[in-house]
């Protein structure tokens, strides 16, 4: 989405005009970007600045503040490792470490076939199954270092390979 076409435009603007009568738009606006093209960078922001008169620096300041908000294009799997006190405490910061080992990737980076994104997550509320781990949704329960590579080869097998 570096360059966006006028289709693309046009959709964002489409996006922007859903929230018109809202005192506070923004949230909204940038939720339905984010879920259409996955990610939000500069030049989707300036559009949307543009749109709504809300400055880019505000629209900037609200992408990177809140963690589910992305300037970067993430991965077709988005694994998600809560890393709050109940998970952390089990063992989370290992099983984090062994999908940063075997993708070859850090937090917050992209492998670079495009298919996992490892985020790191403050509570994500499922404590009682701690630690958890999310992919694109399904979560896993009581996940366990050993559990790590299986979780991988899943998807890596939806892919073929």
């Amino acid at each position: 989405m570096a360059h966006i076409n006028e289709a693309g435009v046009k959709k964002i603007n489409e996006i922007c005009d859903r929230y018109i009568g809202e005192k506070t738009p923004l949230m909204m606006i940038l939720s339905d970007i984010q879920n259409e093209y996955g990610y939000i960078p500069l030049e989707v922001q300036q559009i949307v600045s543009k749109k709504t008169g809300i400055s880019v620096a505000e629209i900037y300041g609200v992408v990177t503040f809140y963690s589910f908000f992305s300037l970067e294009p993430k991965g077709k799997y988005v694994i998600g490792c809560c890393l709050g006190t109940a998970c952390y405490v089990k063992g989370a910061q290992q099983i984090i470490d062994k999908f940063s080992e075997i993708l070859g990737i850090k937090p917050g980076q992209t492998t670079a076939d495009g298919l996992f994104t490892i985020d790191a997550l403050r509570c994500i509320g499922a404590c009682g199954i701690a630690p958890a781990v999310t992919i694109n949704g399904k979560v896993y329960p009581k996940m366990t270092v050993d559990a790590v590579s299986g979780v991988v080869e899943e998807y890596l097998a939806k892919e073929g390979k």
